[in-house]
C-alpha cells in the first residue's frame, strides 16, 4: 500500500526544508509541529545512529480550513490530523526526499462524503505543493 506522495529534489537539506515550507503555505499550510527525527536519535540513540539516518525532519502541516471541514464532519479524524510531511536526506544522499501523507489514506478510514471532499482538496493542495519543489509543474507520483 502507497501512503505518500513523494518528489526527490536536487536542493541541499536547508534550502529544501525552507522551500518546503513556503511550498505548503502557498497551499493555505501552517506547520504546527516540527519533529527533528535526526536530532532525537542522536539524543537517544547516540550520534552513530543519528549520522546513519542522515537529516530527517517530520512537519506536521495543517489548512485550518481544511481542518476544520474535516473535524465539524467527523470530530475522530483529529487522530490523523496534522498532515505529515517529511523532508529527509541520507548521508550520502545528493538529492534530498520530500514526502507528504496521500489524504486518500485518511479518507478510507470514513464513510462521511463530507471527509471525502476535505481528502480531495486537500490532496490536491498537497501534491500542488510537491509539485512546484519538483519543478515539474505536475503533480507527483505516489
Amino acid at each position: 500500500m502507497n501512503y505518500t506522495h513523494t518528489v526527490t529534489v536536487p536542493l541541499e537539506w536547508e534550502d529544501a526544508v525552507q522551500r518546503t515550507r513556503e511550498a505548503l503555505a502557498v497551499q493555505g499550510f501552517g506547520i504546527l509541529s516540527e519533529i527533528n527525527v535526526r536530532a532525537t536519535f542522536q539524543t537517544k540513540l547516540g550520534v552513530e545512529a543519528a549520522d546513519a539516518l542522515g537529516d530527517y525532519v517530520i512537519l506536521g502541516a495543517c489548512n485550518p480550513a481544511l481542518a476544520n471541514r474535516a473535524l465539524s464532519a467527523e470530530p475522530d479524524m483529529g487522530a490523523l490530523l496534522p498532515c505529515n510531511v517529511v523532508v529527509r536526506r541520507g548521508p550520502d544522499a545528493a538529492r534530498t526526499t520530500i514526502q507528504a501523507i496521500d489524504p486518500q489514506t485518511m479518507a478510507k478510514l470514513s464513510d462521511s462524503p463530507a471527509v471525502q471532499e476535505v481528502a480531495n482538496d486537500a490532496d490536491t493542495r498537497l501534491r500542488a505543493a510537491l509539485a512546484s519543489l519538483n519543478g515539474a509543474g505536475e503533480a507527483p507520483g505516489n
